[in-house]
């Protein structure tokens, strides 16, 4: 158990680490999300003009680390166009539940733990989807909760909606799904 954690960790810090790094070289932070200022212990991630992916740019990203918040949080604003748009919206629209599993799913096992591993086990975390609206905006609340005792969970909301042709998604992630859906709300004013 302490192994996965500390991979879990692990995986949160390099994901961190790995946008900063590549996120860096334009040294450029992008738009400020106002309502979550870096006095209150928010960081911005220097994104200049980094694209994720053909018709994927993000516009904001900032995170709040244990050191200096009281819970641990990130939020993005990201536009989509094109095929990236019209796929992650129809999602949103009628499956978030299989974005859910996406964030749910544990990192690929390589081939010689693969064949140690005769018996699968049962999923340590449940995970639930549910809708909201913000300021009449569409969103969705996808929770991770653990299994176990240690009672370890994450929330990511979303929210969503077409301007000017491209799709606008704000997303925020914390511990708390109150947390969550309040700084995807402010994440989504400050577009």
């Amino acid at each position: 158990m302490k192994r996965e954690r500390s991979r879990s960790r692990f995986c949160v810090v390099a994901l961190l680490l790995g946008l900063s790094l590549i996120a860096g070289c334009g040294h450029d932070y992008g738009q400020i999300i106002t309502e979550l200022p870096a006095d209150r212990g928010w960081q911005p991630l220097p994104i200049g003009d980094w694209v994720l992916n053909d018709g994927i740019a993000a516009k904001a990203m900032v995170f709040c680390p244990r050191e200096t918040c009281l819970r641990q949080g990130f939020a993005a604003l990201i536009t989509l166009e094109g095929g990236e748009a019209d796929a992650l919206e129809g999602l949103l629209r009628k499956d978030p539940a299989s974005l859910a599993r996406s964030f749910a799913k544990p990192p690929p096992i390589d081939e010689t733990r693969k064949k140690a591993k005769a018996k699968p086990s049962p999923p340590k975390s449940r995970t639930t989807v549910s809708r909201f609206s913000d300021d009449g905006v569409a969103g969705v609340l996808v929770e991770i909760r653990a299994r176990d005792a240690n009672g370890k969970r994450a929330a990511t909301a979303i929210l969503s909606a077409r301007e000017a042709g491209a799709l606008v998604v704000a997303l925020a992630v914390s511990p708390d799904p109150d947390a969550a859906r309040r700084d995807v709300g402010a994440t989504w004013r400050s577009r």
